[in-house]
């Protein structure tokens, strides 16, 4: 049979999350070019009963009474479109009515504009949009959705949902060099989401093999100009960045490179910052940046005149094969 359940497994968005797999590889309503399940073998919109809820249920049921140490939420994140399942909101319903726990979807957002799906997602403690692209252009060549769906229908859906989600809402939208990369899209993307009752807008690049061989992250100049342009329209602390791979834990304290490290990865720290906080240590900022830019950990870039400190993302010389 397979497995339904996976995890729990650590997320900077989500703290300990145990998955949910309600949708079988690869049945989606888009099949991004840098998807990391690959490409979408079913593409497709109509929804349809995939695994009965009381299985679904009854699987989480049993990894739960495994389970050693706190879970933050239940998450719905399938190797496609979680929204395509009919018996989503049941599930949730089925799954909350029995069990002490929250409950998360990460959708793709296409299906928005559908009644059911919102009131599906609604029974959800916290939903996750995909907003990759506002352009209609920009958002077929990256997203590939099933040529049914509408880029206006597909955006009035997100706001619609918006406007009716009592839960916590946030949103993801992956860079991917030289397709949704610009200052143009990034200010349409952040009015949009300005429009929003949003939690937080997280900013990620492809750190996993994609489906498409031609993907590759941006740049840090790049990375740092989408956050600065975020967080001109959404203001401070609404906009994260999503870079690395989440490791075993994630902490704000203990050894000062870690917890700078671990703080660059979510946002790029202003270099005057990072040398004023490594001094508060006893470090020398001078050799410990430098350091960390010759291993490859940092970069320091400008962006509109002032000096940032960014993780390094994955380059394409470094880590993807050609």
């Amino acid at each position: 049979m397979t497995k339904l359940v996976f995890g729990p497994v650590p997320s900077r968005r989500l703290g300990r999350s145990l998955g949910v797999n309600n949708i079988p590889p690869k049945h989606c309503s888009y099949s991004c070019i840098y998807c990391q399940v690959g490409k979408t073998a079913h593409l497709e919109v109509e929804r349809r009963e995939f695994y009965p809820p009381e299985d679904l249920v009854r699987e989480i049921e049993e990894a739960l009474s495994r389970l050693r140490g706190g879970l933050d939420y239940v998450t719905f994140v399938p190797d496609g479109e979680p929204t395509l399942d009919r018996n989503l909101g049941k599930t949730i319903r089925m799954l909350k009515s029995r069990l002490d726990v929250r409950v998360a979807v990460i959708t793709n957002a296409s299906l928005l504009h559908l009644p059911d799906v919102r009131a599906d997602l609604g029974e959800a403690d916290l939903v996750s949009v995909k907003v990759d692209a506002v352009t209609e252009r920009v958002w077929r060549l990256v997203n590939r959705p099933h040529p049914a769906i509408s880029n206006n229908l597909r955006l009035d859906g997100i706001i619609r949902f918006s406007e009716e989600f009592s839960g916590t809402l946030i949103s993801e939208t992956m860079l991917v060099s030289g397709f949704n990369d610009s200052a143009q899209e990034f200010e349409l993307i952040g009015d949009l989401l300005a429009r929003l009752n949003l939690h937080k807008a997280y900013i990620a690049v492809p750190i996993r093999p994609p489906a498409e061989r031609f993907v590759r992250p941006p740049s840090e100049e790049t990375l740092i100009e989408a956050h600065e342009i975020l967080t001109s329209i959404l203001g401070e602390n609404k906009v994260e960045l999503l870079m690395g791979y989440e490791g075993p834990q994630f902490s704000a304290s203990g050894d000062p490179v870690e917890s700078l490290l671990a703080t660059t990865s979510v946002h790029p720290m202003r270099l005057d910052y990072a040398e004023s906080y490594l001094r508060r240590y006893g470090l020398d900022p001078r050799e410990v940046l430098s350091r960390l830019q010759g291993d490859g950990h940092i970069a320091i870039v400008e962006y509109l005149g002032r000096q940032f400190v960014v993780r390094r993302t994955l380059r394409s010389r470094d880590s993807v094969s050609r």
